[in-house]
């Protein structure tokens, strides 16, 4: 009976670890999802190609060394990569927000839908024409390596730096833009742009700042996720719909809505997996169907 219990007790505690990794991954790519829908109201579904060339900007700056080898390229390490990485992809979304998305803003909604999918397809075939569909190794970073023994459970130390560092970061990302004087003008250029620029602000180029930031945050998501899942042309593709469904669920633009749900749905997720396997990839929908019979507007969110 004592081996049942400590059994159970290890299962329990690893499947909430796993749900907080899941999680800290949700709420950053639905943080950054929300930040942009709710500035620009973009429903910005590349952003799963996003996540994924986060990763791939990473694994192509530790490589970077071999992969030309005739140029003496320094070894770019993991805590480099980590700032580089998101800087890189947030740049190409800088450019894809002046070129492409601007032209967007005042039409149909139904229209940078559309185009924020077919740039989601093509960066994705892009990237599996050149890479394939295998998953590349992406190692552990030699501080993070080894973990801690707890006793009931061995708790890896990388997996500890996920939770802290996406928990941190979101936290900071919730401040700037709800207790800030830069945060206040972000919100103030979506509600009365002609307003804003009275005071001298540019708001085109504070949307697409906002933009970027939301395309960072997926990045930085990717190159976190990328020694746990490893570098996949898959890795987005396969979240993008969770990620939606955890934003309408916690509120369509909801700052602290994605953070709250997106680290509480994929503890959910996980313990699903104890209870109810076969359920536990639909159970996200399952919630976010009941959430929208009560609340359409989402747990968090405002109705419009």
């Amino acid at each position: 009976m004592q081996n049942f219990f400590d059994a159970s007790t290890q299962l329990l505690a690893a499947q909430l670890v796993n749900g907080l990794i899941s999680g800290s991954f949700y709420a950053l790519l639905s943080l950054g999802i929300s930040i942009i829908f709710g500035l620009l109201r973009i429903a910005n579904f590349v952003h799963g190609a996003q996540f994924m060339m986060g990763a791939f900007a990473a694994w192509f700056l530790l490589d970077l060394p071999n992969l030309f080898p005739g140029l003496g390229l320094p070894v770019i390490n993991y805590w480099l990569a980590l700032i580089l990485a998101p800087l890189i992809v947030a740049g190409i979304g800088l450019l894809t927000e002046v070129v492409l998305l601007r032209r967007v803003y005042e039409l149909d909604h139904a229209y940078g839908l559309l185009l924020t999918i077919g740039l989601a397809m093509v960066i994705e075939g892009l990237f599996s024409l050149k890479f394939g569909t295998a998953g590349k190794p992406y190692s552990i970073p030699g501080a993070l390596d080894g973990g801690f023994d707890l006793g009931f459970m061995y708790l890896p130390a990388y997996r500890v730096w996920v939770i802290v560092a996406s928990l941190a970061v979101c936290m900071a990302t919730w401040f700037l833009v709800e207790r800030t004087r830069l945060g206040a003008y972000l919100r103030a250029a979506t509600e009365n742009p002609a307003l804003v620029e009275a005071f001298g602000i540019r708001v085109p180029r504070m949307l697409t700042l906002t933009y970027g930031l939301g395309v960072g945050l997926a990045a930085f998501a990717g190159v976190m996720a990328a020694p746990i899942n490893q570098v996949s042309t898959l890795m987005g593709a396969n979240i993008i719909i969770v990620i939606f469904a955890i934003v309408v669920i916690g509120g369509m633009g909801s700052i602290l809505g994605s953070i709250v749900t997106g680290f509480g749905l994929g503890i959910v997720e996980a313990l699903t997996k104890i209870v109810y396997p076969e359920a536990s990839t639909t159970v996200i929908f399952i919630v976010m169907a009941l959430v929208l019979l009560v609340r359409p507007a989402g747990l968090f969110g405002r109705a419009q």
